[in-house]
């Protein structure tokens, strides 16, 4: 393994503070800040949009997101806007799919990003770490299924 980088310790220290990573220890942080990279986005600028193919996930590190969904009769809803530590983008990277929502900087953001083929190559390379990543994602979607779910029951009533 080569030596780590400014940038490498810059995305370990941003993977640690996310939170979504309870399960990695030290080394795991250091290992995976590899295979993630930083973006800055402008208010305002499409991160991706509804129906585009999937080709990375973000985790918001700065910055405030939201995100949008276009129903049936054209108009766009705010489905939520996501704050600090908060993963997003992943299914399209997990499942193949197309993207199932617009993803707009609602404020200027800094984002750490995983392209799938990243993903792919941690599996490969360091697949403990990227089966520890893949099972926290998996934590994530679970969490938010099982809330929109307690939503829908919350308006049947």
């Amino acid at each position: 393994m080569s030596e780590p980088t400014l940038l490498n310790n810059e995305i370990r220290d941003w993977l640690m503070d996310c939170g979504l990573f309870d399960q990695l220890q030290l080394a795991d942080f250091a290992a995976a800040s590899g295979y993630f990279s930083i973006s800055t986005v402008a208010e305002g600028e499409a991160i991706f949009r509804e129906g585009d193919a999937g080709s990375f996930m973000c985790i918001l590190h700065t910055g405030q997101v939201a995100v949008q969904k276009t129903g049936p009769d054209g108009q766009v809803i705010t489905m939520a806007t996501l704050r600090s530590g908060r993963a997003f983008g992943e299914m399209a990277v997990l499942d193949g799919e197309r993207r199932s929502a617009t993803c707009i900087a609602a404020s200027n953001c800094q984002l750490l990003n995983l392209g799938k083929d990243s993903l792919e190559k941690m599996l490969n390379d360091a697949p403990k770490i990227a089966a520890k990543i893949i099972r926290a994602l998996a934590v994530s979607l679970s969490k938010r299924l099982r809330m929109a779910d307690g939503q829908l029951a919350a308006q049947q009533v």
